[in-house]
């Protein structure tokens, strides 16, 4: 067997493991979820500039501030990067162009 596939079968037998709640050996990185309503307020945006500010749909932005929903993934890293560096990140996003508000 190649190194390819010794190295993918034990990703997932670790990964089972893991599911299964046995200890493993790799490294799991968790990343709390953010107060979404907190972050924006502490950059000063309403809810429409703050979406269009980060991409985010109006409606799933009212959701994950009422507490129906959680960001997940991707959306749960930018929010706790924007929650911590938010100037940073508007940066990033605008090409280097300032931007208003903070």
């Amino acid at each position: 067997m190649s190194s390819a596939f010794e190295s993918i079968q034990q990703g997932l037998r670790e990964s089972i493991d893991f599911a299964k709640g046995k200890p493993i050996k790799a490294v799991v990185h968790e990343v709390a979820p953010p107060d979404v309503k907190a972050v924006r307020q502490h950059i000063g945006m309403t809810q429409t500039e703050f979406a269009s500010a980060f991409g985010i749909s109006l409606g799933t932005l009212r959701h994950w501030e009422r507490g129906d929903r959680t960001p997940q993934g991707p959306a749960r890293v930018l929010l706790n990067v924007v929650a911590k560096e938010p100037k940073a990140v508007l940066r990033a996003l605008s090409g280097g162009r300032k931007t208003a508000g903070i």
